[in-house]
C-alpha cells in the first residue's frame, strides 16, 4: 500500500467514525428534522412567492412563513386537546345518567326494534333480569375510559417540556430550511458520489414523490373529514366539528382510519335516535367516506409518484409500523428511491451492448 493509499484509508475511516458520532448526537432530533424537511419542501412554493413579493428578502419571508405554520399547528392542537378532555368527562356523565334512569333495562326493547338485535335481546335480557352486572360493567367501563383520557392528559402535561422541545426543533429547523435550504441542498447534491444524470433522476423522483405523498395524504384526509363532518351535522350528532377534526387526524391510518370515528357515531345514533339515522351514518361512512380513501389516495399518490398501488399500500403500512406517524411519508419516499436506483442499475449494468458488426 502506497503512502497516498494509506492516507486515503485513514481519512475515510476517520470520516466514518466522525459521521457515526455526529449521528449519535443528532439522533434525538432526527424525527423533528424530518418533519421540518417535509414541511419545508411542501411549502417551498409559498416561500418563493412570498420572497418575490418582499423583493428578495428571504429571511423575512422565512420568518413570516414559520410563524404562520406555528400558529396553524399550535392553535388547533391546544383547542382540540381541551375539547377532548371536556367531552371525555361529559361522556361519562351522560352514560352514568342513562344507566341511573333505567337505560339498561330498556335495552331489550331497543334491541327488539333493530333488524339484527334478536340474538342479542335474550342475552342482554338475562343479564338485566338476573343481576345488575351489566349496569356495573357499563359504569365501570365509562369511568375507566374517562379516567384513561384524564390520565393521558396528565401524562401529556408532564411531557409537555419534551413535546415543546421537539416542536421548537421543528420550528427552528423549518426557519433555517426556508432561509438556507437551497444552499444546503446544493451542497448535499455536490458531495453525493454519483454521476450528475443519476443524481438528477434521484432528486427529481424524490421531489415528485414527497409532493405526491403529502398532497395525497392531506387532501384525502380533508375530503374524508369534510364528508364525515357533513353527515355529523345533518344527523345532529353532538360536537360535529370536533368529530370532524378527529376524523381528519385518523384518516391517514391504513387500518381503521375514519371508521374509528364514524363507526362509534353510527352506534350512538342507533341507540339514541331513530333507526334510519344509524343506518344512514353507517351507509355514508362505509359507502362514501371509506370509498374516497380507497379511490382518491391511490389516484393522487400512485399516479403522482408513479408507484405501483400494491407496493404503495405495503410501503405505507410498513412505514407506519417501523417509524410511527412519519412512516406514512417515509415508506413511499424510500420505495420511490429504491425503484429509481433499480432503474439506474438496469440502464447502466443490464443494458445489452450493441452488436458487433
Amino acid at each position: 500500500m502506497t503512502r497516498q493509499q494509506m492516507f486515503a484509508a485513514c481519512f475515510f475511516a476517520t470520516l466514518l467514525v466522525l459521521i457515526y458520532q455526529v449521528g449519535v448526537i443528532f439522533r434525538p432530533f432526527l424525527l423533528p428534522v424530518l418533519w421540518a424537511a417535509i414541511l419545508a419542501h411542501v411549502t417551498c412554493p409559498l416561500h418563493v412567492r412570498l420572497t418575490a413579493l418582499l423583493k428578495g428578502r428571504e429571511t423575512v419571508s422565512a420568518g413570516l412563513l414559520t410563524l404562520g405554520i406555528m400558529a396553524l399547528v399550535v392553535v388547533p392542537v391546544v383547542f382540540l386537546t381541551f375539547l377532548f378532555i371536556q367531552e371525555a368527562g361529559s361522556a361519562y356523565d351522560a352514560v352514568h345518567a342513562w344507566v341511573q334512569s333505567g337505560g339498561v333495562k330498556r335495552l331489550p326493547a331497543l334491541l327488539a326494534s333493530l333488524p339484527f338485535g334478536g340474538p342479542l335481546q335474550g342475552l342482554i335480557a338475562r343479564h338485566v333480569t338476573s343481576s345488575g352486572d351489566l349496569e356495573t360493567f357499563l359504569l365501570q367501563s365509562s369511568k375507566a375510559v374517562s379516567g384513561f383520557v384524564m390520565e393521558q392528559a396528565a401524562g401529556f402535561a408532564k411531557n409537555v417540556f419534551l413535546l415543546g422541545a421537539n416542536f421548537l426543533v421543528v420550528i427552528v429547523t423549518l426557519f433555517f430550511f426556508f432561509k438556507d435550504g437551497k444552499r444546503l441542498l446544493g451542497g448535499l447534491y455536490r458531495i453525493i458520489p454519483l454521476e450528475d444524470a443519476h443524481k438528477e433522476k434521484i432528486f427529481s423522483r424524490l421531489d415528485l414523490t414527497i409532493t405526491a405523498v403529502v398532497k395525497g395524504m392531506v387532501i384525502t384526509a380533508i375530503v374524508q373529514g369534510l364528508l364525515a363532518g357533513l353527515a355529523y351535522a345533518v344527523l345532529a350528532v353532538p360536537v360535529p366539528v370536533f368529530l370532524m377534526a378527529l376524523t381528519i387526524l385518523l384518516a391517514p391510518l391504513p387500518f381503521g382510519g375514519t371508521a374509528l370515528i364514524w363507526g362509534p357515531v353510527a352506534a350512538y345514533l342507533f341507540w339514541t335516535g331513530p333507526m334510519w339515522q344509524g343506518i344512514a351514518m353507517l351507509a355514508w361512512g362505509a359507502g362514501v367516506v371509506t370509498t374516497v380513501d380507497n379511490v382518491l389516495k391511490p389516484l393522487l399518490i400512485g399516479q403522482g409518484a408513479k408507484l405501483p398501488v400494491l407496493f404503495l399500500f405495503f410501503s405505507i403500512l410498513g412505514g407506519l409500523a417501523a417509524y410511527g406517524l412519519i412512516g406514512l411519508f417515509l415508506g413511499p419516499i424510500l420505495l420511490a428511491i429504491l425503484i429509481t436506483a433499480i432503474q439506474i442499475y438496469r440502464e447502466e449494468y443490464l443494458s445489452e451492448p450493441p452488436p458487433q458488426v
